[in-house]
């Protein structure tokens, strides 16, 4: 099966029907999307498909095709943060980082579709990204200031 991965395409041998989750992360070798619930709960899993943000464990790898996929790899380099991986880091967001791809693919995916988002846009946007670590606060700073740098 040929699929688009962070503007690259590539071949996998998958039946149709495994989780996009485990083709990027067993297959491909990009294990910056987690696994947290299995069921599409946690939001530890999020990816772009074709700029929205998914749950990739729940999304058999056979819905993709013909569909450009983006994984936390995919939006910045280590020479080159994107804007919200710059915000994370400055506002000391994470602590234990399991949920933190899932929590910054969503804001990019929220950024792209509502550049100045409000408190109330930031918090359903990424109600369904749960981090146990509780950094809610600080998850909605670096928002608002990835937004502030994304704008400019």
């Amino acid at each position: 099966m040929k699929l688009v991965v962070n503007g690259r395409s590539v071949e996998v041998d998958a039946d149709d029907d495994k989780p996009l989750l485990w083709v990027l992360r067993d297959d491909l070798h990009l294990t910056g999307t987690k696994f947290g619930c299995g069921v599409a709960q946690c939001g530890a899993c999020t990816v772009h498909v074709d700029g929205q943000a998914k749950r990739s464990c729940v999304m058999p790898v056979g819905e993709i095709a013909g569909k450009s996929v983006t994984t936390i790899e995919g939006i910045g380099s280590p020479e080159t943060f994107h804007a919200v991986q710059t915000a994370w880091i400055e506002e000391n967001v994470p602590q234990c980082g399991y949920c933190q791809a899932g929590q910054i693919m969503s804001t990019v995916a929220l950024l792209a579709a509502n550049p100045a988002p409000t408190d109330e846009d930031i918090d359903s946007a990424l109600s369904a990204n749960l981090c146990r670590c509780g950094t809610y606060p600080r998850i909605r700073r670096a928002v608002h200031r990835a937004a502030a740098m994304v704008r400019k």
